[in-house]
């Protein structure tokens, strides 16, 4: 009798014996798992290995317009997805990724925009790199200082970093330490030696929250203003921007994260044409100039690359209790006067006040005044100015040969509640430095009232309650800190000085163009360049500016306010050359 072998025990070669129909069974599984193997290889080396070669940096395509108030970034790539860049490149900046998962470009800014977001670094988001410009930019300047101007001899306001020489306290109008004999114009040299103490500076650009040109522009256009033909004075400027174009640095957002210092009013570098007559040079119509930002102790209201920064007084703390000590005193003074005025007329300019404002002063028995005329005059003392502003409760500042006068910030230094007779002269000029609100430290009479209503000044202050005036200097004397320049050879502990502001609200305006730029959006809506003095103006969220009611101080025509502009230039270097006489 024969037993059957267990299954488990069938040889594998019986096994091999089967059927027919079972063989091509297994020759069917066998060939889909080799065609499976082929499909998912080629998967592998075209998708997976193809997506690994991608590089994550900026890729050139079609351009992408993201208009801005302060710039044109037509330049800048449009928004990529899963671009293929065969050949290899350094390391890459993680691309951002936007709330719908796709993939951005990664602007060569990304880095700085990320350090700015390192909380442990407490220089993050606010380093700044500062170019090494050839010293034909600034130092050979200083060297040859003697021809920086035709009247004055700005070799000992050069002096001291910028500070010129000191005052002497004879009269105890100042004090002791902390005061010099500033020229007007010296901010450019002040503000360079301000950026050598800055506490974040670097030599990385990918981390800079901002770059600055230490260019001497200010002093450049004063040595060729007269009797030279326009190659001459656009020469400096034109090398400045050629030697920028050619930096790396230049090539991370086009210049527009550059910024520059001129201690002169803008119109001196806005020339419109090329006529030998025309005035100044034409630096802030250069197109890689429109895209940096050029900070001017007084800015054009309808145009959107440069910025009003103070212009210097006689006072340079190098420690905070020097500023505590200076803001006490004011508090305590005795003002006898109501209100003072410290000027000339103009009686070749039809629509200057000035004439009227001298008139209603020397009626009134509590108005003091110090005539500036031709000749000596205690409006070239310092401690005359000061004596006078000290004793004031308001200060009259009308427009001067341009909107804008040193004066306010010696008579607000000195505690004397600013009296404004045009926007233009403060409000929509020092935005950065000065409160929105300008009710809180100023009082604003339109130059029309005086003008055409003949309305007394005396009568208008005289109608703000002594507890009003007493809130209104209190704000003037806190403002203090924010309208001076610290000596550049010391820092502040904890104030934040003139340049600090302004150094701070440059990073604040480029991180705010590079994450628009990232998020592909636009600053505001319909961004009119003409009006660029409404929208430092707007409440937090606006967008758009409408109607306003300034509108008439700066509702000329374009053409007018051009030429206008070039007039008021040449009449502030001739009255710098009166002053000088």
């Amino acid at each position: 009798m024969m037993r059957r072998r267990p299954v488990g025990l069938v040889p594998f070669e019986a096994m091999e014996k089967g059927s027919p129909k079972n063989q091509q069974t297994r020759l069917c599984i066998l060939a889909s798992l080799s065609a499976f193997f082929w499909i998912f290889l080629l998967y592998f080396y075209f998708v997976v290995l193809g997506r690994s070669t991608t590089v994550e940096e900026p890729v050139v395509s079609e351009p992408v317009k993201l208009e801005s108030p302060f710039v044109n970034v037509e330049s800048f790539p449009a928004r990529v997805t899963d671009a293929r860049v065969v050949k290899e490149k350094p390391p890459p900046v993680k691309p951002v990724r936007n709330t719908a998962g796709e993939r951005v470009v990664a602007y060569p800014f990304m880095r700085a925009l990320r350090t700015g977001e390192n909380k442990s670094d407490p220089c993050g988001g606010r380093y700044i790199y500062v170019h090494n410009l050839p010293p034909m930019f600034n130092e050979d300047m200083l060297k040859e200082c003697k021809s920086l101007s035709l009247w004055t001899n700005m070799c000992k306001f050069t002096s001291n970093e910028g500070l010129g020489p000191p005052l002497e306290n004879v009269e105890g109008v100042f004090e002791n330490t902390g005061w010099y004999a500033t020229n007007q114009f010296a901010v450019d040299v002040i503000f360079n030696n301000r950026m050598k103490q800055y506490e974040c500076l670097t030599n990385d650009s990918s981390i800079a929250a901002a770059i600055f040109v230490p260019f001497y522009a200010g002093f450049d256009i004063a040595r060729y203003l007269w009797g030279h033909d326009i190659s001459r004075r656009d020469a400096a400027s034109l090398d400045l921007v050629d030697w920028l174009m050619k930096r790396p640095e230049w090539g991370i957002m086009g210049g527009k994260d550059h910024f520059l210092v001129a201690g002169r009013i803008t119109w001196d570098f806005r020339r419109l044409t090329d006529e030998k007559s025309d005035w100044g040079n034409k630096l802030l119509f250069l197109p890689a100039a429109r895209n940096m930002s050029m900070l001017v102790v007084e800015s054009s209201p309808w145009n959107a690359n440069d910025f009003g920064i103070p212009y210097p007084t006689y006072f340079h703390p190098a420690k905070d209790e020097e500023v505590f000590v200076w803001q006490d005193r004011m508090r305590k003074l005795e003002r006898k006067w109501l209100f003072s005025f410290a000027g000339a007329p103009r009686p070749g300019n039809s629509k200057s006040i000035r004439g009227q404002i001298i008139d209603q002063c020397k009626k009134s028995k509590v108005c003091k005044l110090l005539e500036c005329d031709f000749g000596e005059s205690k409006c070239h003392s310092p401690s005359s100015i000061m004596q006078m502003f000290q004793s004031s409760l308001f200060c009259l500042q009308p427009q001067g040969d341009s909107y804008t006068r040193r004066s306010a910030f010696d008579s607000m230094l000195a505690g004397c509640i600013p009296v404004f007779f045009h926007p233009g002269s403060a409000f929509t000029q020092y935005t950065w430095h000065l409160p929105k609100n300008y009710t809180t430290y100023s009082v604003f009479i339109p130059e029309n009232d005086i003008r055409k209503r003949n309305v007394s000044i005396e009568e208008r202050l005289s109608q703000i309650s002594p507890k009003q005036v007493k809130i209104m200097r209190e704000a003037v004397i806190n403002l203090i800190p924010r309208l001076i320049y610290a000596d550049p050879r010391s820092k502040l502990e904890t104030l934040r000085d003139a340049f600090d502001v302004a150094v701070q609200a440059v990073i604040v305006k480029v991180t705010r163009l590079r994450r628009n730029i990232v998020q592909g959006r636009t600053e505001y809506d319909n961004f009119v360049e003409e009006n660029s003095w409404k929208y430092d103006l707007l409440d937090e969220g606006q967008r758009e500016v409408g109607a306003h009611e300034w509108d008439p101080f700066f509702s000329k025509p374009k053409d007018e306010q051009r030429d206008q502009s070039a007039e008021v230039a040449k009449k502030s270097w001739k009255n710098e050359q009166r002053d000088q006489s």
